[in-house]
């Protein structure tokens, strides 16, 4: 058995939401997020990532918004594996406080169509119930995830009496 798969049998065993959460982080990778859907996400439950509802940014990133069911769970983290090369994932800090569980971290990704390398925050707030995630919440530096994906062009911002180009 792997690491991941350990964490899995792991999870199942304990149900305790820390362990749940971490032992699908850890198997999140595009091979392997299937068998820990499967295994650890509730079949409705709710994915919001990186806002609420934002359709110009879901052009970009077609898999940000509020979502609901296991299977948007796969895409995306399958996704991830699709768009951008995984160069690096820390998870720095796990909290647990009875269903809620918090992460906190850092990742570095390079985009694949353009060869952009950037560097993120991560935060996680999770609900684990019974042994499987509920709701998922996470949140990035969307700014930069979106930007890995510039080819050309410039904004001109115009912000407390200034403007700003950017690009």
């Amino acid at each position: 058995m792997t690491q991941g798969t350990d964490l899995i049998a792991n999870a199942l065993k304990t149900k305790h939401p820390k362990d749940v959460l971490q032992a699908f982080l850890v198997n999140s990778g595009k091979e392997t997020v299937k068998h820990a859907a499967e295994a650890l996400v509730a079949e409705d439950a709710v994915y919001i990532s990186l806002n609420f509802e934002n359709p110009e940014l879901e052009q970009i990133e077609p898999w940000t918004g509020t979502r609901k069911g296991r299977q948007i769970y796969i895409d995306t983290f399958s996704n991830v594996g699709t768009y951008w090369e995984v160069n690096d994932f820390q998870i720095t800090d796990l909290i647990s406080e009875g269903e809620t569980v918090a992460v906190f971290g850092q990742f570095t990704y390079t985009s694949v169509e353009i060869g952009h390398r950037f560097t993120s925050p991560l935060a996680i707030k999770a609900t684990v119930k019974d042994g499987l995630i509920t709701f998922f919440q996470f949140m990035e530096d969307t700014y930069a995830s979106a930007r890995s994906f510039r080819k050309s062009g410039s904004w001109e911002i115009q912000n407390n009496g200034r403007t700003i180009t950017v690009g």
